[in-house]
């Protein structure tokens, strides 16, 4: 008997890694996507971001490793499993000459959908992108904006179980950003959803789980709440209206480590498996420094994403107890 309690896996990649000559681009990569879940992919350039969503959307065959989608191996059956994906690519697949309608049908008819469903599949399809009252409109004259609602609509037309969309948000100005935005979670209502941006605060808008890649490898994954808790089990933010000099705070919290995120306010992080907070307090009022604001620090997906990706001149990764590593 079916489980009802865990969400259904729809797509599931496995030890994926790809080369090209002795460049190895993706080690060793897995994720798994659940119905109903919006997960962000992010790294920086060079990360191997796209080579790893060429791979699960059966666009370039892995030197190693597996994908499966909704219970369908897409190596074995690469037909019937891209028949449950939808995919927006970072430019998308426009015929500009054509009519919006126009289009889609050629979309759906590319997806096999029979001849009887197709007229309800554009609609749907409009519908759900915001696109109505466009279908006699030349895709050409239409903004930045709306020809992105094109893109995602075509990615739609066939009801795929799994959405992927790269950088569905660049080039558009803030009121397009929050439509689009808008849009991806009612995706994530009936679909499950990949996100590729490299606007940050955009993952901690839509997404429920993060994934970072850097130098081909998995960096960080984790649901949101644990990337806002990344650094903050042991580390506090401080706010003081009489702050002391950096260094003198440092010396009052040893062995805690001090960073200024503003004026008057800091960011204290004790080394793990201690807590800085009875020190700061007594510090505090000892001092006088006005502490009126103390809580658990919680790191932006900026933070983090800086913070794993950032290398020192010898290649080394910063890690999150802060230790350098150097790769073998």
């Amino acid at each position: 008997m079916k489980d009802t309690a865990s969400p259904e896996v729809t797509l599931a990649g496995v030890g994926l890694s790809r080369r090209y000559g002795n460049n190895l681009a993706v080690d060793d990569v897995s994720l798994e996507l659940k119905r109903g879940e919006i997960l962000g992919l992010l790294g920086p350039n060079g990360a191997g971001k796209t080579t790893a969503m060429k791979m699960i959307t059966g666009n370039l065959a892995p030197s190693a490793g597996s994908v499966n989608v909704c219970g369908i191996d897409l190596i074995d059956r690469p037909t019937a499993a891209k028949a449950k994906i939808g995919y927006l690519p970072e430019i998308p697949p426009l015929y500009k000459e054509l009519r919006v309608d126009e289009y889609l049908r050629l979309a759906g008819r590319l997806h096999r959908l029979p001849g009887s469903a197709l007229g309800d599949a554009v609609q749907r399809a409009k519908r759900r992108a915001g696109l109505s009252d466009m279908g006699q409109r030349l895709i050409g004259s239409l903004s930045k904006g709306y020809q992105q609602r094109v893109g995602i609509a075509q990615a739609i037309i066939h009801d795929p179980d799994v959405v992927i969309l790269d950088e569905p948000t660049v080039g558009l100005d803030p009121n397009q950003i929050r439509e689009i935005r808008s849009l991806i979670r009612e995706l994530g209502n009936e679909h499950s959803v990949i996100l590729s941006t490299h606007i940050l605060p955009e993952v901690e808008a839509i997404c429920d789980r993060v994934q970072i890649l850097h130098r081909g490898k998995v960096v960080f994954a984790d649901a949101i709440s644990g990337l806002r808790a990344f650094r903050g089990g042991h580390s506090l933010q401080v706010s003081l209206r009489r702050p002391p000099q950096l260094e003198d705070l440092q010396k009052a919290v040893q062995p805690a480590q001090v960073e200024q995120v503003g004026e008057g306010v800091f960011r204290v992080i004790a080394p793990p498996g201690q807590d800085s907070t009875d020190q700061l307090l007594r510090e505090s009022l000892e001092r006088d420094w006005g502490l009126y604001q103390l809580s658990p620090a919680q790191a932006s997906v900026e933070e983090v994403f800086v913070h794993l990706t950032r290398q020192d001149d010898a290649g080394a990764v910063m890690t999150e107890d802060s230790r350098m590593e150097t790769p073998a």
